[in-house]
């Protein structure tokens, strides 16, 4: 593409994803792009590319409807930035990409697009992806049950992947009673070693309780980073009102203890109580 013509590209609001993949193009170009652009890879780009998607789930669980648009192309940019990097490797391109997620989706979803018919339930439709995936990576050499859950997913979230995984053959539970039996048999241990183990065993043995933890939340029906990014919101909820209180007689955290922090913190949560039940 010549200048004037990506210029008009550029600069042209109604021309979609071909603008923003040439918008792309030009700030990797490495005589008249953008320096910083310019010298980023994979490896580089790839915490940015966690970061996008996190703050479109911050969106969503602020239900910041206004923001998501934003959040949206922001993701939707990193995508573009990969694809060009491996356009510009000789791997592949933007559209190469598009076409690879369309055929997925037409291939895991025969019921839509295909003869089958659409007669089944969600439960179903669970059931059916994950015999099309296990295809799928027995294409790819991925024989083992658990092959192709991605090391890089947050801890939480990939344990409770792995833990389904395990279920569908028979390695699994059957009570949730006898999950917490567990939490209580890990927990318990830690407590009484603690003071005897090295900080690596320590560590270990907090991952062992963290792990089945999210075994319990899975065998709820909860999911496990969800739960917890509320109760991240409520702490931060909870001790704004704490510093609130204190404000209202002329003092800051530093300058109260924890006896009296503790009795603002009992007070903000009974508030969150009567608030939730009106």
């Amino acid at each position: 593409m010549d200048d004037q013509a990506s210029d008009k590209l550029v600069h042209d609001s109604s021309a979609g994803i071909d603008r923003l993949v040439e918008i792309m193009r030009r700030l990797r170009d490495k005589e008249n792009g953008c320096p910083w652009d310019v010298e980023q890879t994979f490896a580089t780009i790839y915490p940015y590319t966690i970061e996008e998607a996190y703050e479109v789930g911050d969106a969503i669980e602020r239900e910041a409807w206004g923001e998501l648009r934003g959040e949206l192309g922001d993701l939707l940019f990193q995508s573009v930035f990969h694809a060009q990097m491996a356009d510009e490797a000789g791997l592949f391109d933007f559209q190469d990409v598009v076409q690879a997620i369309s055929d997925k989706m037409v291939s895991r979803h025969p019921h839509v697009f295909g003869a089958e018919g659409n007669d089944f339930s969600a439960d179903d439709q669970v059931d059916r992806w994950e015999e099309v995936k296990a295809a799928e990576r027995a294409a790819k050499a991925e024989t083992r049950v658990l092959d192709g859950v991605a090391v890089g997913l947050p801890a939480l979230l990939r344990a409770v992947k792995l833990q389904k995984r395990a279920a569908r053959v028979g390695f699994d539970w059957p009570s949730t009673d006898q999950v917490i039996d567990k939490i209580r048999e890990e927990s318990e241990e830690l407590v009484e070693a603690r003071d005897k183990l090295t900080q690596d065993e320590v560590e270990e043995e907090v991952g062992d309780l963290l792990f089945v933890v999210a075994n319990l939340a899975r065998h709820l029906g909860v999911e496990p980073e969800g739960a917890l990014r509320k109760a991240n919101a409520k702490f931060v909820r909870r001790f704004n009102k704490i510093e609130d209180s204190l404000a209202a007689i002329g003092k800051t955290p530093e300058q109260s203890n924890l006896e009296e922090m503790d009795m603002f913190w009992d007070k903000a949560k009974a508030e969150d109580k009567v608030a939730k039940n009106t």
